[in-house]
């Protein structure tokens, strides 16, 4: 079973809109959802738990459309870690866990007090003299801590210092080891995404340029270092994106698309992020021209 499954979602606000987001993610994976500020990562998680309205499209998590009267049942298997914390910013740690004793089915006391020692999380002080990483631990505390079968995470890693966000990367691991475990992490952080994730996705200005295996995406693509010359002597179509400077060229390539006699690096997720970029920016310019 799927965990996610999206099709032909749209959201329109004043000055910006997602379009047509549709995307499959299978139980037991991680998810990297990935793109620059207002890019619609924040408004893609709200969406899939329904707290915004959707304009078109369908949703369901874990086989469950999210606007059915039975996604409120769904809910007690979906863990959330939002960019701006929506804990009660009065209560302390401690009397967090009571709040949520109430509020999940299969809230495990024990793991919320492991996870608040682990994490150095004070059981006595308002959560509102936190700071952003510490608020963050807590909202983590909470959604590991009711037997969740889906974590949506925004940004869940920033704010926090390399030692726990290296943490954080292994507790989602373990947490995925159970086949019906399933991530998605959006963040910014390219490289926490490469370590930890099966899946990416990449949003950019409201449109998902790319969703695919993480491992197949390495495998698939290469740069290319050449004077800027020899890049006319490339099929376009292997080409995704390119910089040109004084000295020569980088392009990002589909390797399978350069012939012999060309020497291709490996590359990474972030280089083929920001290729992607420039490729998707050159084409919209060029369309607007265009027309």
């Amino acid at each position: 079973m799927n965990a996610i499954d999206c099709r032909g979602l749209h959201k329109t606000y004043e000055g910006f809109a997602l379009h047509d987001l549709s995307f499959s993610l299978p139980s037991g994976t991680i998810l990297g959802l990935v793109g620059e500020n207002g890019a619609g990562k924040s408004t893609t998680l709200r969406l899939l738990m329904n707290t915004i309205g959707r304009d078109a499209g369908s949703v369901s998590l874990l086989g469950v459309d999210n606007q059915s009267k039975d996604f409120l049942r769904v809910k007690q298997d979906i863990g959330i870690v939002l960019d701006e914390s929506c804990l009660p910013e009065t209560l302390t740690a401690r009397e967090v866990g009571k709040l949520m004793a109430l509020t999940y089915e299969r809230w495990e006391p024990e793991t919320f007090s492991g996870y608040l020692t682990r994490f150095s999380i004070p059981l006595d002080k308002a959560n509102k003299d936190f700071s952003r990483g510490m608020k963050m631990k807590l909202a983590l505390a909470v959604a590991l801590s009711h037997r969740a079968k889906l974590l949506l995470l925004d940004e869940a890693t920033s704010g926090l210092d390399p030692m726990v966000r290296e943490e954080v990367l292994d507790i989602l691991l373990d947490f995925t080891r159970e086949e019906d475990h399933t991530v998605v992490l959006s963040s910014h952080i390219v490289s926490d995404l490469e370590k930890v994730c099966d899946y990416i996705a990449f949003l950019h200005q409201g449109k998902l340029l790319l969703f695919e295996e993480k491992d197949r995406l390495l495998e698939e693509y290469a740069l290319l270092r050449l004077p800027a010359a020899q890049l006319q002597e490339l099929d376009p179509a292997a080409i995704v994106g390119q910089r040109v400077g004084p000295y020569g060229a980088e392009a990002l390539v589909r390797r399978e698309k350069i012939p012999a006699g060309f020497v291709m690096e490996h590359t990474n997720l972030e280089d083929i992020i920001l290729f992607l970029v420039r490729g998707e920016d050159r084409r919209s310019s060029h369309e607007s021209f265009i027309v």
